[in-house]
């Protein structure tokens, strides 16, 4: 069976179905009657040639398919909601949008807040989603960026999709303020010996590979999925900690920490927002790589920046 020959509806009902695993609950999410919904599974098994859903006591349980379609159609779903919204024009200055942006929580301090800012200046019916970037975002990239407007990531992760350049950044080391082994400098040494804690999603890929030139393996102690936590897995122990610069450098006075550079030239940091060729033609998706690239060049040429309403 092709597209073309295949009601879409089934789609909305197969999510439902699968994500409620209850005929009721799921036409009752979907605004089907229970005879409805059951003859939209009936229609469902019979494409499949599976149960998709089985009786199991007093509920129901997936079949191995079923579990693998739980979020093939979630993806689904979200796509086709994304391309039967795009527009040929976009107007910032009047129209109400989302964008939605996977990232970690230092691009949202570093860039996304004043891309909020920007974007609200210029558009204020337009709003933004930051949503954390899952730990396995190679593994689909492209389902992944599919359902979402963007992802804020450095170059050396991901390839192969689109990317708006935005601005550069660099690896510095927090080490407890109170240290009892560490003087002015760092030393490669000192990389080998202490205990890290350590960012443990691919962010900081490249920055290990780059160690692992030196013959360095980081001893990781204490990992986390927040950068923001890293001065107070560090202050008053013996480990350090990679993070980037502008983000240290933001870092308010609730932890004593010292901000060391790196023994060696680090490999730079160049942030891009990632997106999908689904969006390519989509003119509120225009506008929103526009925003991104002046917010990114201003962060490079600090001045005050000035965004005019207009056509995207």
């Amino acid at each position: 069976m092709t597209l073309p020959s295949l009601d879409l509806n089934l789609v909305v009902a197969l999510r439902a179905l699968l994500e409620e695993r209850n005929v009721t609950r799921a036409g009752q999410r979907i605004g089907l009657s229970q005879p409805a919904t059951s003859a939209a599974l009936a229609r469902l098994r019979r494409h499949f040639d599976d149960d998709l859903l089985v009786r199991s006591g007093g509920r129901y349980e997936l079949t191995a398919l079923g579990l693998a379609l739980v979020d093939r159609t979630a993806a689904a779903c979200d796509l086709l909601d994304r391309v039967l919204a795009s527009r040929a024009t976009f107007d910032p200055a009047t129209e109400e949008h989302e964008f939605t942006l996977l990232t970690s929580d230092y691009a949202v301090a570093v860039f996304g807040a004043e891309l909020a800012r920007v974007v609200h200046e210029a558009a204020p019916g337009v709003r933004l989603c930051f949503r954390r970037s899952p730990a396995d975002i190679t593994e689909d990239t492209d389902a992944l960026l599919s359902t979402v407007d963007g992802l804020l990531m450095p170059h050396g992760i991901i390839s192969g999709f689109p990317a708006v350049e935005l601005f550069q950044d660099r690896w510095v080391f927090l080490v407890s303020e109170d240290h009892p082994d560490v003087g002015e400098e760092l030393a490669l040494s000192d990389l080998a010996r202490f205990p890290w804690v350590s960012y443990h999603r691919a962010y900081d890929t490249p920055a290990t590979r780059q160690l692992s030139m030196f013959g360095i393996g980081p001893r990781v102690g204490v990992s986390t999925d927040s950068f923001l936590t890293l001065p107070f897995l560090v202050a008053g122990t013996r480990r350090i900690a990679p993070m980037p610069k502008r983000l240290a450098g933001l870092l308010p006075p609730v932890a004593p920490v010292r901000i060391m550079e790196p023994p060696y030239e680090a490999v730079p940091l160049q942030e891009a927002l990632w997106w999908h060729p689904v969006h390519m033609h989509d003119a509120a998706h225009s506008w929103l790589r526009e925003i991104t690239a002046q917010v990114g060049a201003a962060m490079t040429r600090p001045k005050k920046l000035s965004v005019h309403p207009g056509q995207g």
